[in-house]
């Protein structure tokens, strides 16, 4: 076994172990901890993979910004986890089924990978001067330029429905004019009562 054989082997198992713990935590800041170290983990096996662009964009990305998003939002957000857990168990079929379809997809490409080496051959090292993130631009914005459009907009149309939501009117806030708030005088603030005193009897 090579090296790098080793290493990859290594680094599954973190990433396995890591995904494990994301959905045996309890607490979900510690499953977000262990997200990110699964992230960081996957960015190394795609490292392995020379695949150096996309493992940039996964600890940039995911770990810089969505990561630092969630742990924002769950440590600030008043969240009551007991009722969450409670509707645990109506989530499991469908858990259940989507784990089943993604180790069956897994095992295909293990025996299509492993047990038959010459179903999938392998790319060899690269040329000379070879840059996958120079292939990967050609690959995205010459034959998927379309798709990419397509998500491009789909992506556009979210941000401004998120957007839209956001600033929709609700009965329940209260919004403050500063404008309205300075042209406020103290007589219409502020009113003096005169109250005759009384003399209360003996």
């Amino acid at each position: 076994m090579s090296f790098q054989t080793a290493v990859f082997y290594a680094f599954a198992a973190i990433l396995v172990f890591a995904a494990l713990r994301v959905v045996t935590s309890r607490n979900p800041v510690h499953a977000a901890l262990w997200l990110v170290l699964s992230f960081f983990t996957a960015a190394g096996v795609w490292m392995l993979l020379q695949a150096e662009f996309l493992a940039i964009v996964l600890v940039l990305v995911y770990v810089g910004a969505v990561m630092v998003l969630f742990l924002f939002v769950v440590m600030m957000l008043d969240v009551n986890f007991d009722t969450l857990r409670e509707r645990f168990r109506s989530y499991i079929p469908v858990g259940a089924t989507v784990g089943i379809l993604v180790l069956f997809e897994m095992a295909l490409v293990l025996v299509g990978g492993y047990m038959m080496p010459g179903a999938t051959p392998s790319p060899g090292p690269p040329p000379a001067g070879y840059s996958n993130t120079r292939a990967l631009g050609l690959q995205i914005y010459t034959d998927y330029a379309y798709p990419l459009e397509i998500a491009a907009a789909i992506l556009l149309v979210a941000i401004i429905a998120a957007i839209a939501l956001t600033h929709r009117e609700r009965r329940e806030s209260k919004y403050q004019n500063p404008s309205e708030q300075v042209k406020v005088r103290a007589g219409d603030r502020l009113r003096v009562l005169r109250m005759p005193a009384e003399k209360r009897d003996q």
